[in-house]
């Protein structure tokens, strides 16, 4: 991240960063291992299709993660953001379906990922306030 920024908050935005990789990875991981689980999912849809769309959202982070390192701090965040933002997705699965026709992983993995992509994006927007403000923008 930056100077203005503290050590502690840079440990924990890549520590929110890797906790919701890793649950949308389970996510994604566990919707294509048991695609005929999840209720009323389009037949057509493949696992090699579920992970193609998990890859491209992560590109999304990385490409976030790149500008940071670069220096582009504004724009990194604010991609970071949207990456952390694609983590809602999966609440996309209640509209098709109700909670109690999905199995207890389904709803842990599904769950689990909202949660992590809700903290990495509050905290994300956090900063991007604070260094545009420390930016006097």
């Amino acid at each position: 991240m930056n100077a203005a920024v503290h050590p502690r908050q840079v440990h924990l935005f890549f520590c929110l960063t890797a906790l919701y990789f890793l649950t949308s990875l389970g996510h994604f991981t566990h919707n294509a291992s048991f695609l005929c689980a999840y209720p009323r999912l389009p037949p057509c849809l493949t696992r090699a299709q579920v992970y193609a769309t998990w890859a491209a959202i992560t590109a999304v982070g990385v490409v976030g993660l790149w500008l940071i390192r670069k220096r582009f701090m504004a724009a990194g965040l604010v991609v970071v953001a949207a990456y952390a933002a694609m983590g809602f997705d999966g609440l996309g699965h209640y509209a098709l379906a109700p909670f109690v026709l999905h199995s207890f992983t389904a709803n842990f993995t599904i769950l689990s990922e909202v949660a992590a992509a809700a903290l990495l994006l509050g905290f994300t927007l956090l900063q991007l306030v604070l260094h545009l403000r420390h930016r006097g923008l």
